[in-house]
């Protein structure tokens, strides 16, 4: 802080802002990557990972009840062959 102008002095602002918060960036750069300027939001990121692991858990069980209904065998003759010309399939 300078007496003689009552402003700020560069020193000092720059550890005032450290990251890339004191860089001098584009208008275009900070509308790309808005998560290197703002400060995290512990809630949003919460309800975010809740979000995603049911998503994740959903599909998950889409899939295991998927396996569990289909209904393809093997279809196999009294001596144990499986050449699918020699069985008889109704």
């Amino acid at each position: 802080f300078s007496l003689e102008t009552g402003k700020e002095t560069s020193n000092e602002s720059r550890f005032k802002a450290p990251g890339l918060r004191a860089a001098k960036t584009t208008t275009l750069f900070r509308a790309v990557n808005p998560e290197l300027f703002i400060k995290p939001n512990k809630p949003v990121m919460a309800l975010g990972l809740i979000t995603i692991s049911l998503c994740v858990g959903y599909l998950g069980y889409l899939h295991a009840v998927k396996e569990n209904n289909q209904e393809l065998y093997e279809a196999i003759d009294s001596q144990g062959d499986g050449d699918p010309e020699n069985v008889l399939c109704t």
